[in-house]
């Protein structure tokens, strides 16, 4: 993965090959760092029994992820942004995490090669996430996609051809989609730069821009309904992508999590649309209007972190909205993060069989998601994630209050670093600014917190047990 990680570091110079790339050389020291590390891990475990037991996977997963964070952060803080440590491993972190929180201003005049190393950051890093969730946490029993786990995520001989299957069938998808979005976006106006990055962090439901103004920038509801529809299919299971092109044709749109995922998306903003126009009747264009509020609801759910404009000045309702929508999040086996819609279904369907228990005590219940029981450890994982994530938001709020921010900074900074959204609220953290003006100790913590986020938590929590370590 390092040695990967590394080849990736050196695109950035070879797409600008025929312009400038002021900083190729900090490319190329942090290439070389980055091959080292990879280079040296092979040498010195070449042979060695390679024995994924449960217990190795969790400290490969957590760990690999932790370190590939640093590592992507060299090239920032080797460049000439001038950038502290903190403030280049909190750049890498929300790469590699597809968080999209920032601590950088100026993106309109800021060097090209960074600008594609952040994009490039946020779309293996959302190819990335896509497999630990579809292969490796269903392995470890955590995660969502227990519950659309077959055979092919099991770590077995007779499952790994299917898992190979599955593995390039997903890069396919994924590579595919980001293809057409770039396209896309090249046709509808986009210079080809500003197309390349955004079709990257689009799919990979990221929210790295090429300007301050984020999809501002653009002034155009074609631009704005194709972001739209992409951060939407990043959000999506790319599992049920690969299983519709070997023929299992609409099992997409039969996927409860998918159609309640949809049915928010097409709800929520035609109410706040209304609600815009009900409270500035002569001043809200509608179908402008229904473009914004449609554009930036999605890219809050989806967790991806665009903009079209300060949607935290919309007033009180909206505001509020907009803070619970951060807990939502997309579909398990997608790109984006947050609580997922999966979790909220579970836990109705809990509510709806205890309420049936006190009018009927003796009666015998059976829970079932998409057609498939549900098991007593599948809810107990979801109450455990519930309470750890509440716990975690809760001891961040604290720990950046202790610093002396506010309580809508603290609050929304928490919860955005663990749903991987990016942007927070407020006139700070909010979508018109940036995490530059916190302090260094506050950049470290909300980085731990993204990286909490993007591994559920649980795993994080898993391998800091006394008792995991405990032979």
């Amino acid at each position: 993965m390092f040695i990967l990680l590394s080849i990736f570091m050196v695109l950035p110079v070879l797409l600008l090959a025929k312009s400038v790339a002021p900083n190729a050389l900090a490319f190329a020291e942090s290439a070389s760092i980055c091959f080292g590390v990879g280079l040296l891990g092979i040498v010195t475990t070449y042979r060695q029994p390679r024995d994924l037991k449960p217990r190795y996977m969790f400290v490969l997963t957590v760990s690999s992820w932790f370190i590939i964070a640093l590592l992507s952060s060299i090239p920032f803080y080797l460049s000439d942004l001038g950038l502290t440590l903190a403030e280049a491993v909190f750049e890498g972190t929300s790469g590699i995490t597809t968080t999209g929180a920032t601590v950088l201003t100026g993106l309109d005049t800021m060097d090209q090669d960074l600008l594609l190393w952040r994009s490039i950051l946020q779309w293996i890093g959302g190819i990335g996430i896509i497999g630990m969730f579809v292969a490796v946490m269903p392995f470890l029993r955590v995660g969502g996609m227990r519950l659309f786990a077959t055979e092919s995520s099991e770590w077995t001989d007779k499952a790994l051809p299917r898992m190979k299957t599955l593995s390039r069938g997903l890069l396919f998808v994924y590579f595919g989609f980001t293809v057409i979005a770039v396209t896309t976006y090249s046709f509808s106006g986009m210079s080809l730069f500003d197309a390349f990055n955004h079709g990257l962090t689009s799919i990979a439901t990221g929210g790295f821009s090429t300007s301050d103004m984020s999809m501002g920038k653009f002034d155009s509801n074609l631009i704005l309904l194709q972001a739209t529809l992409f951060m939407m299919i990043g959000s999506l299971p790319f599992f049920l992508f690969v299983r519709e092109l070997h023929g299992q044709h609409g099992v997409l749109f039969r996927d409860q999590q998918v159609r309640l995922f949809l049915t928010i998306l097409l709800v929520i903003p035609a109410l706040l649309t209304v609600y815009r126009w009900y409270v500035a009747p002569g001043e809200f264009d509608l179908v402008n209007g229904y473009v914004s509020t449609l554009f930036n609801v999605t890219s809050v759910v989806t967790t991806t972190g665009y903009a079209s404009e300060d949607y935290s000045a919309w007033g009180p309702l909206a505001f509020v909205l907009f803070f619970f929508l951060m807990f939502v999040g997309g579909c398990s086996g997608s790109t984006a993060g947050g609580m997922k819609i999966f979790r909220f279904q579970l836990s109705l369907i809990v509510l709806r069989e205890q309420l049936m228990r006190l009018l009927h005590p003796r009666a015998v219940f059976t829970r079932n998601y998409n057609g498939r029981a549900v098991s007593d450890e599948i809810i107990s994982s979801m109450i455990a994630y519930t309470f750890i994530f509440l716990l975690s938001l809760l001891i961040i709020t604290i720990a950046l209050a202790a610093m002396q921010l506010d309580f809508i900074t603290s609050l929304s900074g928490a919860l955005t670093v663990l749903t991987n959204v990016g942007p927070a609220l407020g006139d700070t953290i909010g979508p018109a600014g940036t995490f530059a003006p916190l302090p260094e100790a506050a950049k470290w913590i909300l980085s731990v917190g993204m990286l909490m986020g993007r591994l559920e938590i649980l795993s994080v929590v898993i391998v800091l047990s006394p008792a995991f370590w405990r032979s």
